[in-house]
């Protein structure tokens, strides 16, 4: 038995779409220093995303993260439990670290709020001016497209919900 047979195989990196503009959270009326820390990993929050937030199916998700699907359900099991544990104690969450790349979409995906269409458009090539299947003017980025929403109180979001 050589050496290698006893390594566990490496890790494949979770491919991750989204970046956020806050890396921690904590319930507003703690002290900090009084504080337990969870820290989530990026790909379990970007499960968060996929799955509780923009409502995919878990295939559909594991194919972005490009894991297969019981590992994106564990993945996302993982998230939730500590989640959970930090809303039910009252603990901070710190989103750091993991085994991820980040992937940049082909291209931006708009809708029409007249329609519904969605469609995708390459980057570098400007807004679209009209729908390509009814023609309305009345256009908007797809809400799978979004990304996190920005932090209200700075770079940071150091603040909790109030």
């Amino acid at each position: 038995m050589n050496m290698y047979s006893l390594m566990p195989r490496p890790r494949r990196h979770r491919h991750i779409r989204s970046s956020f503009d806050y890396n921690y959270w904590r319930p507003c009326a703690t002290c900090l220093e009084d504080i337990d820390i969870v820290v989530l990993k990026l790909e379990e929050m970007e499960s968060i995303r996929l799955k509780d937030h923009l409502g995919m199916g878990q295939r559909e998700a594991a194919e972005l993260m490009k894991v297969s699907q019981p590992t994106f359900h564990r993945i996302l099991a993982k998230a939730r439990k500590k989640i959970g544990c930090a809303l039910v104690c009252g603990n901070a969450i710190r989103i750091h670290g993991g085994t991820y790349e980040m992937t940049m979409p082909t291209g931006r995906k708009f809708q029409c709020s007249n329609c519904q269409h969605t469609w995708e458009v390459a980057h570098g090539t400007g807004r679209p001016q009209k729908c390509p299947n009814c023609g309305n003017a009345n256009l908007h980025r797809a809400e799978d497209d979004r990304g996190y929403a920005r932090a209200k109180s700075g770079r940071q979001g150091r603040h909790g919900i109030q």
